[in-house]
Formats: C-alpha cells, sequence, structure tokens
C-alpha cells in the first residue's frame, strides 16, 4: 500500500465524542512509551503526525488520521504509566474500552508490546480482555532496531508461548522499528487485504452507467 495522504482529522474524549465515519478504522494501542506515536509517524511516512513524547501517557485522546481517504488509524491513549492517579487511569480505561467495544466501523487491533522487554502481565491481560470482548487483534513488536535479533526474536517467542499458555490467539504478529521502518511493509499490506476493493467499486460504476444507456 502506497500512504498518498495522511492528515490528522480530530480527537475524542470517549465513544460518545468520536466522529461519525463510514470509513473502516485501525486502532493502534499500547502500554505508555511503547513507541506508539513514533511507530504512526513512520507506517505513514509523516515525521510529525502523532505528537512524540519523552514524557509516558502524553497521548489522553482518542486521536483519529484520514489515511489516503479511504481508513483510518486511531491512536489510543495509552495504560500503565505509574504517574497517573488511579482515577485517571479509571477514566483511560473506561474510554478506551468503550471505543473499542462499541465502535461499529473498527476492523481490526494492534496491540504494541516492546520488543526489549519480557512478556508483561499486563499486555496479556490486555490481550486476554480483547480476545473475551472477540475482537480481532495482531501483535506489534516494536523497538525492534534497539536490541539484538536474538533478544528480539526470543522475547517476541516468549510472548506468543505465553499467549498461547493463556489460550489467547492472536491474528498475526509483526516485528517493528519506527527507525529502521522495518516491518512498515508488512503491516500496511495487512491493512490493505482489509479494505474495500478498489474493482469492485469501479465494477459497479460500470453497471450502473450501462444501464443508463440501455434505459436511454
Amino acid at each position: 500500500m502506497k500512504i498518498e495522504t495522511a492528515r490528522f482529522r480530530t480527537s475524542a474524549l470517549d465513544l460518545e465524542a468520536c466522529p461519525p465515519s463510514w470509513q473502516p478504522e485501525f486502532a493502534f494501542v499500547g502500554r505508555s512509551n511503547v513507541g506508539k506515536s513514533s511507530l504512526i509517524n513512520m507506517l505513514t511516512g509523516k515525521k510529525e503526525l502523532a505528537k512524540t513524547s519523552s514524557v509516558p501517557g502524553k497521548t489522553q485522546l482518542i486521536n483519529f488520521f484520514d489515511i489516503n481517504k479511504t481508513w483510518s488509524l486511531v491512536d489510543l491513549p495509552g495504560y500503565g504509566y505509574a504517574r497517573l492517579s488511579k482515577a485517571k487511569q479509571n477514566d483511560f480505561n473506561i474510554n478506551v474500552s468503550g471505543y473499542l467495544t462499541g465502535r461499529e466501523n473498527l476492523k481490526h487491533i494492534f496491540a504494541l508490546v516492546d520488543s526489549r522487554m519480557k512478556p508483561i502481565e499486563g499486555d496479556l491481560a490486555f490481550i486476554e480482555w480483547l480476545q473475551a470482548c472477540k475482537l480481532p487483534v495482531s501483535i506489534v513488536f516494536t523497538k525492534s532496531d534497539k536490541s539484538s535479533d536474538a533478544t528480539v526474536e526470543n522475547h517476541a517467542q516468549l510472548f506468543l508461548q505465553k499467549l498461547d499458555e493463556w489460550r489467547i490467539q492472536a491474528v498475526k504478529a509483526f516485528s517493528c522499528s519506527a527507525k529502521t521502518r522495518v516491518g512498515r511493509n508488512e503491516i500496511l499490506q495487512f491493512i490493505e487485504t482489509m479494505l474495500p476493493k478498489k474493482n469492485k467499486i469501479k465494477n459497479q460504476k460500470t453497471i450502473s452507467l450501462g444501464w443508463m444507456k440501455k434505459k436511454r
């Protein structure tokens, strides 16, 4: 998939405030400081589309980005930032879960996991919850350039093994780096397989025009 246009559309606090949309949406979510904003900028080819920060917990709203005028990339608030009050963390959980379970045109969820770290129970529990809600999810191991290939592969295998032990079935797994752009094509190609086929739209127009000509 070639990214021709990528622009910020709007932000929303919760599901009720989300904008009306007819486009398929693909949500990216993960623990605070997992590299989500950098990954989004790498995928879209726009360096400052999603605001990056050295301070975890920067994303506090549900952010919508219009991609190629055909689908939406949704940046969800991160979870697990210890400095937030319990009340604030609870608000995040309610708002994020409300979007994930109530957004009708949500097509797929990408759960981001830091490849530098061994499996964290909070990540596993979140993905288990997604499966319990019957939501399709794929795993994205981020920051693969920060460790050796052997370490990244080992941590990824440990995580996938834990998923299996927890009886969690992810659709796919990707290894990515915002710096080296590893994994970019694989994720975009995967998203493309879930978008409406352009040929079908063209054929429908052709059939419609043919019918109009016959009627005349």
